[in-house]
């Protein structure tokens, strides 16, 4: 039975996570033991044919003697970097929200 690599020892932190339109870019600079990697990755858990199809692509340029990018993999922006606590600050939050007249027997707006 093939091996498959574990999710942490992948080559791109978040793999998973990463959107179909920007994985070739992301795989850019990636070697082909790395794309070979993915690629079993992908057939023993995923088995997505597109995502595939892109890696294939690559294995086999960079096969070709396609260039290696520096830093394609380095920034996932749809990815948050920290995963604890929220984004929202006291400064960016917006107003406070009153509650309905009709709901709050205290509200001095609501008719007795």
């Amino acid at each position: 039975m093939n091996q498959s690599p574990r999710h942490n020892d992948l080559p791109l932190a978040d793999y998973d996570h990463i959107p179909l339109r920007t994985l070739p870019t992301r795989i850019t600079g990636l070697d082909e033991n790395a794309l070979g990697v993915l690629l079993s990755s992908e057939q023993q858990h995923g088995d997505r044919l597109p995502v595939k199809l892109v890696l294939e692509q690559r294995l086999q340029a960079v096969r070709d003697g396609a260039a290696l990018s520096d830093n394609a993999a380095s920034s996932m922006p749809e990815v948050s970097q920290s995963r604890s606590g929220s984004p929202v600050t006291p400064a960016s939050s917006g107003p406070p929200i009153n509650p309905p007249s009709q709901g709050d027997p205290t509200n001095p707006a609501q008719p007795r």
